[in-house]
């Protein structure tokens, strides 16, 4: 398993870590299984043979850019493990999350979707495995697979309501809630409670001062809803933080759902 940034001649190997432990993992599903992400696992065992030849497991590093605003796309990512986040950046430098993926889906849509780039930028947030994809045999799975084909447009769709429902959070509610709402998108794209991220992390992609994630956090750890150590959120009480969400986390969890049928953790 190659690193997204070893040469396609390299014969540098990446090992995955240990599965996390808890019944949510199936412990005969290998880690580089394509099952691991929901889209994949989602298709026909003749279609999804088809693609094995094309997807290379890498390991991707928490902070690594998968591609940047304005530069041609030239692979598809299936997270299994890492969690990419979606940002746009001003000119000035400012960015802000639009969205964020994990083993739900896929980062590249503009591959399949024929816009070859995007103004946004695909970065790393925590961590892990994925099936890199190149463009072009992306495109060809995308046009002779009419499962697989159903199942990009159904999430794309669905990736397009987050990115209209986080715009509504930004805009509209506390960061208290934009908070939660962050950390249960996130937890849903990942194995376990605990997230690797720090407070001026989840600042740059809320789009806000580091102090006020300090403080919004705090109030969610007062109230036994996290425990936060530097780094490190592990997530106590999710029903909990379910309410005191906005109702922006429902809608998007709602709308997966509903277009991509999912089953829970595989």
């Amino acid at each position: 398993m190659r690193s997204a940034s070893d040469s396609p001649g390299s014969n540098a190997a990446v090992q995955a870590g240990p599965a996390r432990s808890g019944a949510e993992v199936a412990p005969e599903r290998p880690a580089n299984d394509p099952r691991r992400n929901d889209l994949l696992a989602s298709l026909p065992d003749a279609d999804l043979q088809r693609l094995r030849s094309w997807l290379e497991p890498i390991a991707l590093r928490a902070g690594q850019a998968l591609y940047e605003s304005g530069s041609v796309l030239g692979h598809g990512y299936f997270p299994l493990s890492a969690i990419v986040s979606l940002q746009y950046v001003t000119e000035n430098g400012a960015s802000a999350q639009i969205a964020v993926v994990g083993r739900e889906g896929i980062v590249g849509i503009p591959i399949f979707m024929g816009g070859g780039s995007t103004p946004s930028r695909a970065v790393v947030q925590t961590a892990g495995v994925a099936l890199r994809i190149s463009g072009p045999a992306l495109r060809e799975a995308f046009a002779n697979s009419a499962p697989l084909m159903k199942q990009l447009l159904r999430y794309t769709q669905a990736l397009i309501a987050q990115m209209g429902q986080v715009a509504v959070c930004n805009r509209h509610h506390s960061l208290d809630q934009q908070l939660c709402r962050w950390l249960l998108l996130s937890l849903d794209r990942q194995v376990g409670d605990e997230l690797v991220v720090t407070q001026e992390q989840i600042a740059h992609m809320l789009g806000v001062r580091r102090e006020g994630v300090t403080e919004a956090a705090l109030a969610l750890q007062r109230a036994e809803l996290i425990r936060y150590r530097r780094g490190h959120i592990v997530v106590l009480d999710r029903q909990g933080l379910e309410r005191r969400s906005c109702e922006c986390y429902a809608v998007v969890k709602a709308e997966y759902d509903r277009l991509l049928l999912r089953s829970g953790p595989t």
